[in-house]
């Protein structure tokens, strides 16, 4: 019976928040459907683990996320918890899974970064606010385009008070490559410390 080894932890030669900058960057030249998405699980008030695909954005250089207070994730993901993330890059066989930390966007990043928004989730953020929280039922579909489309909106268009940012600060990386011509995967660990980050290789 072989015993387990102890992980083997060096200074990482790299960092892997920018190496996944980079890769997603790639994976955008290439016309990657995921390349600007992620999946972000937190945990509920009773305990059950929830997971939602969100546009991951790149905000003064760091990761972050943007939603809606009214939401139930929202509530999950308030500042300083911890959440994980997937990316995946099918286009490049990369996945990365983080843990990571939160802290708020600022107020007026977030109002300017709205602005980007397309037409219909802005209307969204503004039913959300003064109607109808995001995540309740309606009656059907009709009922919500409807309400949707008589939406008294404000001019010029801003932003409403309940539209939200959360910077996300790995703590750890597991990255896994897939695209090895020996067909065993390359997964490294990453694990932030006070002298920078450690890299260990795992078995994939």
């Amino acid at each position: 019976m072989h015993r387990k080894s102890a992980p083997m932890q060096r200074p990482a030669s790299i960092d892997p928040v920018a190496q996944l900058r980079a890769e997603r960057i790639s994976a955008r030249e290439n016309e990657d459907p995921c390349a600007s998405l992620c999946t972000v699980a937190s945990v509920d008030r009773d305990g059950l683990p929830q997971a939602r695909t969100l546009v991951l954005r790149d905000v003064e250089e760091q990761l972050a996320i943007f939603g809606n207070r009214t939401s139930p994730k929202w509530r999950q993901m308030h500042e300083g918890t911890v959440v994980a993330v997937v990316v995946w890059l099918p286009s490049l066989s990369l996945q990365y899974r983080l843990r990571c930390t939160t802290r708020p966007v600022a107020d007026h990043v977030v109002h300017a970064s709205w602005q980007l928004r397309p037409a219909t989730p802005k209307k969204l953020d503004w039913l959300y606010t003064h109607h109808q929280p995001q995540s309740t039922p309606v009656t059907d579909r009709a009922a919500l385009l409807s309400l949707l489309g008589s939406l008294d909106l404000p001019e010029p268009l801003i932003a409403p008070d309940t539209a939200a940012g959360l910077f996300l600060t790995p703590q750890v990386v597991d990255r896994l490559d897939l695209n090895q011509p020996d067909g065993v995967h390359d997964r490294r660990h990453f694990e932030r410390t006070d002298r920078g980050w450690l890299e260990s290789v795992l078995v994939p």
